[in-house]
């Protein structure tokens, strides 16, 4: 069986289209040629605005013209991370998906799910003539995953509707009505460029296998940091042999755990085997560190050519102790919702640039604004005094619950009908647009929902199939329960 042929198959057959689709976060301009041919085809009213956002608009069905207006909302970008062992061009190539079981997933990419499935059910919602809804708004915005500039800058007359159901959670009987803020500090080192010193060899050192995942949601995990891996490994090397760093990279996007990290550093050719021997035995040690949480966690170490060039000596010793020492993962817990994270820190990215930098990447999130601001400048002030030079990102707000909100109680209601248990009214970690919607439609009635998914933001993304069809039950039991309302 093909994904395209999954119940309900409306709503995956719109998936599978969209998964041949290329997507990545700012290169949206395919999918957004996908969603207006769409609309063409199935004749139906459509605006964008001039960031790129696509606004579909449906009629009320017979005799539900006076319902409130309900906007259901999708980013169209993804997350586009692969397993370093797979060739996969995400401008080009359609993502690879199969069925495993009850799950869908993809080969060796993440799946893209999310957002995807949020997209398909919103154009299944728009080409389903059998179902009773009052007016309908399908919006899809961009870039969400990079700075979510797509409801940034989302035009003042896009949507008309009063409630918008946000198709962009994660997890079956969950109903969310709050979200966190965040904020991106990257930090840069400038270094000059040393010749590699005589009677040196070089080795390259590599961490992989990470699970990784979403910064937000599974932050609370307690799973391995591929850039602090590395860097805790260079600095024990560091307290006992000279050493020299030629490079360091690790990391992709600002909101994944990082899951493979490398680097090359040079150590007199006397010290080879011990160091070798030392990474044998840390090891051994991170692999019962991590046992109950990171399963196939590999590190590995072998002689690589040598460079010409290392990053200077202080440089490179600022570095490697910033890194090592800067804090990832969980902050404090909040006060208010029993086990939800309130704020956290990801370390997510170290690149080479421009032939004489390092940028270092961070990711904060937090649903207090205060607290959002202190971690990072907890995080700005540590990569000071490191010597880097230090930037933050506009951010964005959190989402205030409205536990009085009239659409989560018609959205509770409609799950209970449905499934016969009370779904469980929650607050994410992870951010969604919907704070930005408020800054520009004060007055939205909002809730998110979605399938179960995990591992998103990670190659091991996978969707449960089951779930899927309960959500699209109550996506449209809460479309009828509006309209007759």
């Amino acid at each position: 069986m093909e994904v395209k042929d999954l119940k309900p198959e409306l709503l995956w057959r719109c998936f599978d289209e969209i998964t041949k689709v290329p997507r990545p976060s700012c290169h949206e301009e395919q999918i957004r040629e996908y969603l207006l041919n769409f609309a063409k085809e199935h004749n139906i009213e459509v605006h964008t605005d001039e960031c790129g956002n696509v606004v579909m608009r449906k009629p009320a069905s017979k005799g539900h013209e006076n319902a409130p207006g309900v906007v259901l909302q999708a980013h169209m970008d993804m997350v586009c991370e692969k397993n370093a062992d797979v060739e996969h061009d995400f401008m080009k190539d359609p993502i690879q998906t199969y069925i495993d079981g009850d799950w869908v997933k993809a080969k060796g990419t993440t799946l893209g799910a999310d957002n995807g499935i949020g997209v398909a059910a919103a154009l299944a919602v728009m080409t389903d003539p059998t179902l009773v809804h009052g007016p309908v708004e399908a919006l899809f915005t961009i870039n969400e995953e990079i700075g979510l500039e797509g409801a940034q800058n989302l035009g003042a007359d896009m949507i008309r509707g009063k409630m918008l159901l946000n198709l962009d959670s994660e997890d079956d009987g969950e109903i969310f009505v709050g979200c966190a803020g965040g904020i991106d500090t990257t930090a840069v080192f400038e270094y000059k460029r040393s010749l590699s010193p005589e009677n040196f060899i070089f080795l390259r050192v590599n961490v992989s296998g990470l699970l990784g995942g979403h910064s937000g949601s599974d932050i609370n995990l307690g799973r391995a940091n591929a850039n602090k891996l590395i860097a805790r490994f260079i600095w024990e090397c560091s307290q006992l042999w000279d050493i020299e760093v030629a490079e360091f990279n690790g990391g992709n996007l600002r909101n994944a755990i990082p899951r493979e990290a490398w680097a090359v550093f040079g150590v007199h050719s006397d010290h080879e085997q011990a160091v070798v021997r030392h990474l044998n035995r840390f090891s051994a040690e991170i692999v019962n560190e991590y046992k109950a949480v990171e399963p196939s966690i590999k590190l590995t170490i072998e002689r690589t050519e040598k460079p010409d060039y290392c990053i200077d000596s202080d440089t490179s010793l600022r570095l490697v102790r910033a890194i090592y020492s800067a804090p990832h993962g969980v902050y404090s817990m909040s006060a208010d919702l029993e086990g939800l994270v309130e704020t956290s820190t990801n370390l997510a990215a170290v690149k080479m640039i421009d032939g004489n930098k390092i940028r270092v990447t961070t990711s904060q999130r937090s649903s207090v604004e205060s607290r959002k601001k202190d971690i990072a400048g907890q995080v700005e002030a540590h990569f000071q005094l490191a010597g880097a030079e230090v930037s933050h990102s506009d951010g964005y707000p959190g989402w205030a619950p409205n536990m009085q909100s009239p659409i989560m109680k018609i959205s509770a209601e409609a799950y209970e009908e449905l499934f016969g248990v009370k779904p469980a009214i929650k607050a994410i970690h992870a951010g969604l647009e919907c704070g930005l919607f408020l800054t520009k439609y004060p007055d939205l009635d909002m809730v998110s929902f979605g399938p179960t998914m995990t591992g998103v933001h990670s190659p091991d993304e996978k969707i449960l199939i089951p779930t899927v069809d309960k959500f699209w039950q109550h996506l449209c039991r809460v479309l009828e329960k509006v309209a007759k309302a």
